[in-house]
């Protein structure tokens, strides 16, 4: 399920009404603040795509980024659910809320996959998710970040 949303959501954020715009995101909250201790959207969205072998395309990250790898960060953002049910263990964290139920509401630098270590209850509302942060250089997925053993932060 998973792999058919993320290619299909690249498909059509590669070129069709559901891309969206970096500087002003379809969004019902105003663009996520920054905060002391919590990873930047701005950082995560430095990473770049680039050409590999055989034409695959990869991402290349800022030392920065790659610093981050296997490191405990907390990262705040929207959920969009992977499966139907009110608590989710397995979703992705984005930058922006989503706009459209068959669209990413962001591109891979915009997403962190999450497997949380207990169910989280669906929230439009934004929150923040603190756990092993993997930085991928080659997922199958297209994805750029994953986040393993995650627990919501309580605010």
């Amino acid at each position: 399920m998973l792999k058919i949303m993320l290619l299909s959501a690249g498909l059509l954020f590669a070129g069709s009404a559901c891309a969206v715009p970096a500087d002003e995101p379809p969004s019902l909250f105003a663009p996520l603040p920054d905060l002391p201790g919590v990873v930047s959207w701005k950082l995560l969205g430095k990473a770049t795509t680039v050409k590999a072998k055989k034409g695959r395309m990869v991402p290349k990250y800022t030392p920065e980024i790659s610093a981050l790898d296997n490191t405990d960060v907390k990262v705040q953002g929207f959920m969009m659910p992977l499966e139907p049910g009110q608590k989710q263990k397995h979703f992705l964290l984005t930058v922006t809320s989503a706009s459209c139920p068959f669209c990413l509401p962001a591109g891979p630098e915009g997403v962190v996959e999450i497997k949380s270590r207990t169910p989280v209850k669906f929230s439009y509302a934004p929150f923040i998710v603190q756990g092993k942060l993997k930085v991928l250089a080659s997922d199958p997925m297209g994805l750029y970040y994953r986040m393993t053993d995650a627990a919501v932060v309580p605010q």
